[in-house]
Parts: C-alpha cells; sequence; structure tokens
C-alpha cells in the first residue's frame, strides 16, 4: 500500500481518535513484522498493541488485522477525500443469538424433562460487547454464530435423550461461551459440510 496522508486524513483520524502510531503498527503487523518482540522492550509500544486490540483493529489471539483494522489502511492509502468506514453490527443479529441461547439447563423433549439448577443466559450487554467484536475482526459472520450455537446446544440435547443424562448441565454460560471461542469447532463443522441442515431429533423443545 502506498500511504500519503493528506490534512483530510488527519482530521478524519484525530475526529476518529487514530494517533499515527497505530498506523504504523498496522503497517508493520500487515506486513509481517513481529511488533510482539518490539513489546517486550518497550511498555509505550506495548500499551499500544493492547489499545490495536482492545479497538477491534487487530485480533486479541493472533497478529493479525481485522476487517475493521483493514479499513483503516485502506482509508490511509486513498488520495480523495473519505471517511473511515467503520463496520456496525445489527442490533438484531445479537438479539437472534441471544435468543437461540438457552436460557437455562432445565429442558424438555420428547415428553422427557431434563432438570437443571444452572442460569446459561447471562450479562447480556458485554455478551453484545463481545458478540460485535467477534463480528468486526471480520472472520466470522453472524449467521455462522447463530448456526455454530444452534449446532452445540442440538448435539447436547440429542445426547441427553440418549444417555438419559443432562448434557446441558456441561454447558458454559453465554459470555464464557464468546470468550473462550467456543463456537469454532462448529463452525468448522459447518465448513466441511459434515453437519446435517436439520435436527434428527423429533419433537419439540422447551427450554
Amino acid at each position: 500500500m502506498n500511504f500519503n496522508i493528506e490534512p483530510s486524513h488527519l482530521e478524519e483520524l484525530i475526529k476518529n481518535q487514530y494517533s499515527l502510531y497505530y498506523i504504523y503498527l498496522l503497517l508493520l503487523i500487515n506486513e509481517g513484522f513481529n511488533v510482539l518482540e518490539m513489546c517486550e522492550g518497550s511498555e509505550r509500544i506495548k500499551a499500544l498493541h493492547t489499545s490495536l486490540i482492545r479497538r477491534g483493529l487487530i485480533y486479541d489471539n493472533e497478529e493479525k488485522l481485522t476487517l475493521q483494522g483493514k479499513h483503516l489502511l485502506t482509508f490511509i492509502s486513498v488520495e480523495e477525500e473519505i471517511k473511515i468506514k467503520k463496520e456496525k453490527p445489527s442490533e438484531d443479529v445479537f438479539e437472534q443469538w441471544w435468543k437461540a441461547f438457552p436460557g437455562t439447563n432445565n429442558f424438555k423433549i420428547s415428553d422427557v424433562e431434563f432438570t437443571g439448577d444452572r442460569t446459561l443466559r447471562q450479562n447480556k450487554n458485554e455478551c453484545r460487547v463481545k458478540f460485535n467484536k467477534i463480528l468486526l475482526e471480520g472472520e466470522y459472520s453472524a449467521e455462522q454464530l447463530i448456526k455454530a450455537l444452534e449446532i452445540d446446544v442440538r448435539k447436547k440435547i440429542e445426547s441427553s435423550l440418549k444417555t438419559r443424562q443432562n448434557k446441558l448441565t456441561y454447558m458454559q454460560n453465554s459470555l464464557t461461551y464468546l470468550n473462550q471461542r467456543s463456537y469454532e469447532p462448529y463452525i468448522e463443522l459447518i465448513s466441511s459440510h459434515k453437519e446435517q441442515e436439520e435436527p434428527s431429533y423429533n419433537g419439540g423443545i422447551d427450554i
């Protein structure tokens, strides 16, 4: 990429509270430079690197630009006056995911009732922030996250029917589920086309 920061670029960066240090670190990361080694020798660079993660410009588990980070570098590379593109996930998609997450580990299916004593759907506002951050990273779509959750829950329910043991007992609460990226194995199933489109059990679920 070619970078030629014009006054209009600077004004837009200041308005969005992005420093030129951010741009330089993003450029280094994008070119494969080991910024983590720089962090070890400088608390200032370490703090800047943490800010990149916190602001959703790089992944917090690998040295790679998120979709928002890529947008920022694209903004700097364009000469004409434009605005920084900021992705804003729809509130509707989070609500779909939130409703798909079991409220408790107590449920009934095919006239078989499984009792539980845990609240699984917790910390809604924190979950919303984390869910949106995952989307802004650009690696997974809302559709994938929702489908992965549905598969996870479905498998636990099917296993519960088969073993007559409540497998939702082992379901993480909603915030832990997102923080530990527990959806990833099921997204891999979706991507590899190994997962059935429809549940194999019959009857409704009362959760």
